[in-house]
């Protein structure tokens, strides 16, 4: 919101230099969360010495994938930023946020993890303490650095990458220093986080490489969104990153009922009441379908008194307003989609249905809809919008049918 206040070339820019994180955060996210079925079911038996295993493979695995990042935005960021755009006005502002953010990646690979684990044996006030004193310090330092207070150069758009990256550090620190200066249940030494076996290793991995790919080829399409709004014009493309940031601040709670959803039946799966399972994941659908609609109609009630604090002209601002109104009818269905795939399903270890369904979704459908509406078609951003949704819709269908089925209510550390 802050980089919005600047202008529409600067929250577009922004919005290309942040896509190397968000495809990185879909890796972690889908391998973590891939980790989590594990660590939620052995914590249905109190099994703590495998879930230390299991999370320390989640961070070795992450650390990995954080270096190979971490390298390319450093020495690479250009090449990164012409896949996304052919504008040039926005390249040089988009280069400056991946390369002097780029340190993220190598915070974020121990923070996720272990935030999954924390929730995954019921521990959640931590995260919310800990994101919160991160949101907190994010929003201070973006103060600062982005319009230069209290002595501070103004860096505009650098000086978000920059408070972004103080921000993580901080937020790390902290996690670290909870769970082992308080000697949280998680906590152990080193050969309890790596003691795993080849058949331990493989189980996780036969269940999370399916999470990974889901989410990374989701973000990866959900990139190519990107790509092909960000290539329409400025005014467009900043009515597309102004949509999302207000969407965001609706929809992520939202979002949480998926995570409920994977530690809670998680547990119930694990500790073999798999009827009681299957009766909690309907109890939290229609959940996430009364909380979706309630946020959906919520965003459309506020959507233009949010977008008069943005500096933008008459023409973006009637952009991003039609752009809310599909984002809040489609809410609903996207959250209870959500909930499905990373909570229920997931919870389960149906990870590869999962993964087949939201990635045919997107590729076959939302992509090709995309490129289809604004390079072809030439259609205004907001109908290329609401066509895309449509692929949402779909997976509603599918993803339900696959619920009543009760094929996914697994228990996956049986025998390990």
């Amino acid at each position: 919101m802050m980089v919005g206040s600047l202008g529409e070339r600067e929250l577009a820019a922004v919005g290309i230099g942040i896509q190397p994180f968000f495809i990185y955060w879909m890796v972690v996210f889908g391998f973590t969360g891939g980790c989590a079925t594990f660590m939620a079911q052995f914590w249905g038996t109190k099994d703590t010495a495998n879930i230390k295993k299991a999370l320390g493979f989640a961070i070795s695995v992450c650390m990995g994938a954080a270096v190979l990042f971490f390298i390319t935005c450093l020495f690479f960021p250009g090449y990164i930023v012409n896949i996304f755009t052919d504008i040039d006005d926005l390249k040089p502002l988009a280069v400056d946020y991946i390369r002097i953010g780029s340190p993220c990646f190598l915070f974020l690979c121990i923070t996720v993890p272990i935030t999954f684990c924390l929730r995954s044996t019921q521990q959640t006030k931590i995260p919310l303490y800990t994101s919160t004193f991160a949101f907190c310090m994010n929003t201070f330092f973006n103060y600062v650095l982005i319009f230069g207070k209290f002595g501070a150069p103004a860096l505009g758009v650098a000086g978000a990458a920059l408070s972004t990256i103080i921000a993580r550090s901080l937020e790390m620190l902290l996690v670290l220093f909870i769970v082992f200066r308080g000697k949280n249940v998680i906590a152990g030494r080193a050969n309890e986080y790596f003691g795993w076996t080849k058949e331990f290793a493989g189980r996780i991995v036969d269940n999370a490489v399916p999470t990974t790919l889901n989410e990374t080829l989701w973000g990866v399409g959900y990139s190519l969104y990107t790509a092909a709004y960000a290539r329409v014009g400025v005014t467009q493309f900043a009515a597309i990153q102004l949509g999302r940031v207000i969407e965001n601040l609706f929809i992520m709670a939202a979002f949480s009922i998926g995570d409920a959803a994977l530690i809670l039946i998680g547990e119930k799966l694990g500790a073999g009441a798999l009827d009681e399972g299957y009766a909690l994941g309907k109890k939290l659908l229609k959940i996430a379908a009364v909380v979706g609609a309630a946020s959906g109609m919520a965003l459309i009630g506020v959507a233009k008194p949010i977008i008069s604090f943005f500096n933008f002209t008459p023409e973006g601002e009637r952009y991003t307003f039609y752009i809310l109104l599909v984002y809040g009818a489609v809410m609903c269905i996207v959250v209870v989609n959500a909930a499905n795939i990373v909570g229920v399903l997931r919870a389960g270890g149906d990870t590869k249905f999962a993964m087949i369904v939201d990635c045919s979704c997107i590729w076959l459908i939302g992509v090709p809809t995309a490129f289809l509406a604004t390079r072809w078609l030439k259609l205004p951003i907001y109908f290329a919008v609401l066509l895309v949704q449509s692929e949402e819709i779909i997976k509603l269908f599918v993803l339900l049918k696959r619920f009543r089925s009760k094929k996914w209510v697994r228990n996956v550390i049986q025998n390990l």
